[in-house]
């Protein structure tokens, strides 16, 4: 790829960010200094080419950095040295072959700043200085790969050890009744973050162990409840879910206008999101109906001078359903 077609690539903004994979974003987080190589073999710049050739078979390497008086000069590559190879000029020394207009990176640069360099030039290899301006490793593309494929095991390594954690909440606690409660503060009207609570919630039951689909189901439900808090209510409201061994209770308390008609509300299609509300394409009037097919009870406690209170239950043990009790 050119510099210039590294220059159409597809500018990253809001609409966008979201087709980012997990490789691209390692490159932003990771530092060059994590995954170059730190133990370098450096060649003096009068060293002879033939010693270079002899050096390089021995030792499987094909480049290094060439230093006069312990400060970095050049680069050697297999280019320059199947170059020397093809007059037949080993007597001459490195200085002759070597590269001097050198790139370089610091120890400190995110890795996508060499990746930058590597995709705009023919490089094979970048010395890393540190702050003092000083060699202090070498990069490669493979070290890249090679530091990319071991952040992603130690993702998948802290993930899977997260999970296990997690479902493993309840073991060894002795009480009549062990929960873990999640609270969310819903603001009306902030459709930016809408739908955030609902994912870390799901989130949270596939590391405690939950099936995908219980997952689904809980994280549907509190979607259409979290919208309804941002598109009807007055001030917002709070979600609050309880998650027992056999149980998951979701509350929703606003203090919006209220239900009139519940049974109106619960019809398919019945919305009184505003114009403006539809206009952003959310009141469809589905939210209490899909809830309402994720869950194994739903109460709706409606109040027109209080707001509403919405109380559902998904049960692990389909046994225990019940009545949801009366507050």
């Amino acid at each position: 790829m050119s510099p210039a077609d590294f220059d159409k690539r597809q500018i990253i903004n809001d609409n966008t960010v979201k087709n980012i994979t997990r490789v691209e974003e390692l490159g932003y987080e990771l530092t060059v200094d994590e995954v170059m190589t730190h133990t370098v073999k450096t060649f003096d710049v009068n060293i002879k080419m033939s010693e270079v050739l002899e050096i390089s078979r021995q030792e499987h390497i094909s480049g290094a950095p060439v230093t006069k008086d312990g400060a970095l000069v050049g680069v050697l590559s297999m280019e320059d040295l199947i170059r020397c190879l093809y007059v037949n000029d080993l007597d001459a020394p490195a200085s002759k072959y070597m590269t001097s207009e050198l790139i370089t990176v610091r120890a400190t640069d995110p890795v996508v700043e060499a990746l930058k360099i590597f995709v705009s030039t023919r490089v094979g290899r970048l010395p890393v200085l540190n702050k003092n301006g000083e060699l202090e490793g070498i990069l490669t593309k493979g070290d890249i790969t090679q530091g990319l494929l071991d952040a992603l095991q130690q993702d998948y390594a802290s993930e899977e050890l997260r999970k296990y954690r997690a479902s493993h909440l309840f073991e060894d606690i002795e009480s009549d009744r062990s929960s873990l409660i999640l609270r969310y503060n819903i603001k009306q009207g902030d459709f930016t973050n809408g739908g955030a609570a609902s994912s870390n919630i799901k989130k949270a039951l596939l590391r405690l162990g939950a099936a995908p689909q219980l997952a689904r189901r809980c994280g549907i439900a509190v979607y259409e409840a979290e919208m309804n808090l941002i598109i009807h209510t007055t001030n917002g409201g709070v979600i609050r879910v309880e998650i027992e061994p056999h149980m998951i209770s979701i509350r929703v308390v606003d203090d919006g206008p209220g239900i009139e008609d519940i049974a109106l509300a619960l019809k398919p299609g019945f919305s009184t999101a505003s114009e403006k509300v539809r206009e952003l394409g959310f009141g469809a009037g589905m939210g209490l109906v899909n809830i309402s097919r994720c869950v194994d009870e739903m109460v709706i406690k409606p109040s027109l001078e209080n707001g509403t209170l919405l109380k559902m239950r998904i049960y692990l043990d389909q046994s225990r359903i019940g009545a949801i009790e009366p507050d």
